[in-house]
């Protein structure tokens, strides 16, 4: 167990000191959630009430399409220099390459939301420093970001990759997108909290149900 742990805590480690060198991947996720912020901000010229209904919507859109950014270069880049063959010769679980993964790509998608939040807040006029908001943000980030990190390995293996991703990410993810706005929605319009309950334990459930799916299959995909 313990050198499974430290097999995937290498992993990430890898990832982490790569991004810090290069600052690619970060910079391009955080550059492009914010001109989507932009974009809506100008687009949806509304008043408050309006912002409000459509806010967790555009704050989610924002996330996803950032998210599929940083999916994209999971694998690709292990794929483009050759080094994912050496991943996989490994003496360890298939699967710590998966939770190493995972949690490269949580980083990089929460230090990118931790800088959407406060701009988001600003340019919309409303306020999204709620904890409970936080948690949401929390399970749909870690559900979204783990099956799509399947997925990448899955369209790694593509020529195609960079437009796989999204054919095959968005239509699985479509359960946790729901749940985060509708759950973020009732959160910001103080609803009551039995309403936003149900909507977290739809995100609580898929998160469970998708990481044991990827651990069962993670093996064979990343062999094809």
């Amino acid at each position: 167990m313990k050198s499974y742990l430290q097999a995937i805590l290498a992993i990430a480690h890898k990832d982490l000191a790569a991004e810090i060198r290069s600052r690619e991947l970060v910079s391009a996720m955080l550059v492009f959630s914010l001109l989507v912020v932009l974009i809506f901000n100008f687009a949806l010229d509304l008043d408050k009430s309006a912002r409000e209904n459509v806010a967790a919507g555009v704050l989610w859109v924002t996330f996803t399409f950032a998210g599929t950014l940083g999916l994209n270069r999971t694998f690709a880049a292990e794929k483009d220099r050759g080094s994912l063959d050496g991943l996989l010769l490994a003496p360890v679980d298939r699967t710590a390459i998966y939770f190493g993964k995972l949690i490269s790509t949580l980083v990089f998608m929460l230090l990118v939301e931790a800088v959407v939040l406060p701009v988001f807040t600003v340019l919309y006029g409303i306020s999204l420093f709620n904890i409970l908001l936080f948690g949401v943000i929390l399970l749909g980030t870690f559900g979204y970001g783990g099956v799509g990190t399947l997925l990448a390995c899955m369209a790694a293996q593509t020529r195609t990759r960079d437009v796989m991703l999204p054919i095959l990410l968005f239509p699985v993810t479509v359960p946790v997108m729901l749940g985060a706005v509708r759950a973020s929605t009732g959160i910001l319009a103080n609803a009551e909290w039995g309403e936003i309950l149900t909507w977290i334990n739809i995100l609580v459930v898929y998160d469970v149900i998708f990481v044991a799916v990827a651990v069962m299959v993670f093996d064979y995909l990343i062999e094809e």
